[in-house]
């Protein structure tokens, strides 16, 4: 029986950070030998970073990651293992994204990446080529500074695998896992064993299954040895890649590492016997299908993965037998309340500023997204509790320690009330509900709070518009047209995005401390595709957790951090009527969310999901919904819907051009930097769609007073 030791890693990679990513890249070897190992795979393009976007077109870039890779080859941590580390090379003048597999000095092989993942977030192919060559292979000339270390003029560049005393290793990138006709297929065929897939996958809300049972899917039909190694933390822009490295053999996950982490570095490791791997696939069938498979170019290496005979091995206590855990999987609560709050620790650390500063207004939203800074503290005094020493030096840092401070960051509630301020900024039109709220969330969370009124602002803006035209604008509840009534709540709104950046820069002077705070937007998803917010108001921030988040998780996570969290005031959170409190409050009106925007938050959920998610324009909608919705509404009422959305959706879309910069979480974010790629211009009442929706909707049976006499029938049967 040959066992044999391997490993996956998530690497906490920061783009164009050469330095860190290289003794991150050391350090996740050096663990790796240390457990054991003898085959250690890292996470996607880990030497630049994933995120380098136009910069992978850069001639330094490609540069700088050869000397980072020479500086491996020379390591001592890189010596008795086989190391899967990706980069970005250049080949005949094209820039390939690459995998370069290295042992003890020497470079195996070059294996480029042949399926580029090209839809939502990710543009590949603005800057990478896929290899189009299928099982071939071509020499690559090294660079000097590689020749110089290794002694190789060139070495092999193309679709090939390794072979090592003991078995057979393929390299599968990413995308291609997702692909139809995956490389995995072909190579399990020609004999590959062990599959190494290295990834730069980012969090999404409810997506970890599918990742997950591709490669349950992958090794249960043909049997291997899978080591998926992911990316974990914020590379520098809206996306949490998310980790959760692991080891499936076989169609059984039996090793996963962390999906939301501190930590910058985390290796999983599992001790599997590869002779399992040889019975799973002594089936007839398969062994037809591979007798007849295409050829693999193989590299070998005089190196054995597993360097014990069966006769030395003296301890099997590691040996994947018997029955193995359950795989883990986050509720969507709780990934709101991980990844998120990972993605800030991140920001706020990279970018060296002193902390956070979100206006507090006392609603569902700001309140979601100060107890996600409130979730990031926590994990901050766990890593500290924990002894992580970087999480600690950071915190000090950031909270404007002095030097040689023994500051520990053990406590959450006050390594809030030294990073993160909030602000309720309240004015005539504001509850003492919603003042009440702030307060008492501000209290339980420990964050620094500030409390003022700033109607002599609001005011004197009005008046000097009165002074300059002659006229005063008043609000609709006092006779003021809906021109005027807009314009008055939009004054509000802004200049509470002012006073916000006034206080994040000024509030660490006042304290006592240099630098300044970052701004936090908490406008959610289905505000934003709709359009329901002001622009320029204290939506525009530095940066927003919340962003792609839906209104709907937002209130499951609120439930689920009162209990969690131990914060009984989100009760009152969950209770109360979303509101903007931009009117003035009578005996006969109060300002509601829902009734302003024509539509409820569900609603809005649902048409996010098929405009973006099913592509569906007005018509497509439409028809959908006349079926989904029918039981309930007629096709009129579905048609009326579908067009006040698409109406409100168009007419506010160059809202989108200034959003901003939102943690990715859903996938009918209206993102419009890269996403969710538009026009800000529209045809804002589609003539041409609405008019072939009125004249279905028309002539469409109406289902609704059926269903709704059905149910009638069926009450007062029950009833009898």
């Amino acid at each position: 029986m040959g066992h044999l030791i391997t490993v996956a890693t998530s690497l906490n990679q920061w783009a164009l950070d050469f330095e860190g990513n290289l003794q991150r890249i050391l350090a996740s070897i050096r663990i790796a030998k240390e457990k054991g190992a003898t085959l250690r795979v890292g996470p996607e393009l880990e030497i630049t970073g994933y995120g380098c976007m136009d910069h992978f077109l850069e001639g330094d870039t490609g540069l700088h990651s050869w000397e980072v890779l020479a500086e491996i080859l020379k390591s001592e941590e890189a010596r008795g293992i086989v190391c899967d580390i990706g980069m970005p090379v250049t080949h005949k003048n094209v820039i390939y994204n690459c995998r370069v597999i290295i042992h003890d000095g020497q470079i195996l092989l070059i294996r480029p990446k042949m399926w580029m993942a090209n839809d939502g977030n990710y543009r590949e192919l603005r800057w990478f080529t896929p290899w189009m060559k299928h099982r071939q292979v071509e020499d690559h000339y090294l660079p000097r500074i590689i020749h110089a270390v290794t002694g190789q003029t060139k070495v092999p560049f193309g679709d090939a695998v390794v072979s090592t005393v003991d078995t057979c290793i393929g390299v599968e990138l990413c995308e291609e896992l997702f692909t139809p006709a995956s490389p995995h297929i072909l190579m399990g065929l020609d004999g590959v064993e062990i599959f190494t897939n290295s990834s730069g996958s980012h969090h999404e809300l409810r997506k970890l299954y599918r990742r997950v049972e591709l490669m349950k899917e992958a090794t249960m039909k043909l049997g291997g040895v899978y080591l998926y190694a992911n990316q974990q933390g914020c590379d520098g822009d809206r996306l949490y890649y998310d980790g959760c490295a692991m080891i499936v053999v076989n169609g059984r996950v039996v090793a996963q590492g962390s999906q939301f982490s501190l930590q910058d570095v985390e290796v999983v490791t599992a001790t599997v016997d590869i002779e399992d791997v040889r019975s799973h696939r002594a089936i007839s069938s398969r062994s037809n299908q591979a007798a007849g498979a295409e050829r693999y170019h193989r590299i070998e290496v005089d190196f054995a993965l597993s360097d014990a005979k069966e006769d030395e091995i003296k301890d099997f206590s590691e040996l994947i037998i018997g029955p193995l855990p359950e795989v883990r999987y986050h509720k969507p609560e709780e990934e709101i309340a991980l990844g998120p709050a990972c993605w800030l620790w991140d920001y706020l650390r990279r970018s060296r500023t002193q902390g956070y500063f979100i206006p507090l207004s006392g609603g569902i939203d700001s309140c979601a997204t100060s107890v996600i800074v409130y979730s990031m503290c926590r994990l901050v005094a766990e890593a500290a509790r924990n002894g992580d020493q970087q999480v600690i030096e950071d915190a000090r840092r950031i909270a404007g320690e002095p030097e040689g401070s023994e500051y520990v960051p053990s406590d959450p509630r006050d390594f809030a009330n030294k990073i993160f301020h909030t602000c309720y900024m309240g004015t005539e039109n504001s509850s003492p509900e919603t003042r009440k709220r702030a307060k008492d969330l501000a209290n339980a969370i420990g964050s620094y709070h500030i409390d003022l009124n700033m109607d002599t602002l609001v005011t004197a803006i009005r008046d000097l518009f009165a002074y300059v035209t002659g006229v005063k604008p008043r609000f609709r509840v006092h006779g003021g047209t809906g021109a005027e009534n807009l314009a008055l709540q939009n004054i509000q709104a802004r200049l509470r995005m002012v006073i916000a950046y006034l206080f994040a820069q000024l509030m660490p002077f006042v304290r006592g401390r240099q630098g300044g705070l970052l701004v936090l937007g908490s406008a959610n998803v289905d505000e934003s595709l709709r359009g329901y917010f002001t622009k320029y108001d204290c939506s525009s921030a530095d940066v927003n957790p919340i962003g792609a988040i839906s209104k709907t998780d937002l209130k499951k996570f609120i439930a689920y951090a009162r209990d969690a969290f131990d914060l009984p005031v989100l009760t009152e959170f969950l209770e109360a009527v979303p509101t903007a409190e931009l009117e003035p409050i009578t005996e006969t009106y109060v300002q509601a969310d829902e009734a302003d925007m024509g539509m409820t938050y569900d609603e809005l959920s649902v048409f996010g999901r098929l405009r973006k998610v099913e592509k569906c324009g007005p018509w497509s909608m439409f028809t959908k919904l006349v079926h989904e919705w029918g039981s309930f509404l007629s096709p009129p009422q579905v048609a009326e819907k579908v067009k006040h959305f698409f109406f409100e959706y168009a007419r506010n879309r160059h809202k989108m051009t200034t959003l901003t910069p939102s943690y990715h979480a859903e996938q009918y974010s209206p993102d419009d930097n890269r996403y969710d790629l538009r026009p800000f211009l529209y045809p804002s009442r589609f003539p041409w769609q609405f008019k072939k929706i009125d004249e279905a909707a028309a002539k469409w049976p109406d289902k609704s007073t059926v269903h709704a006499q059905q149910a009638r029938d069926q009450h007062a049967i029950q009833g009898h």
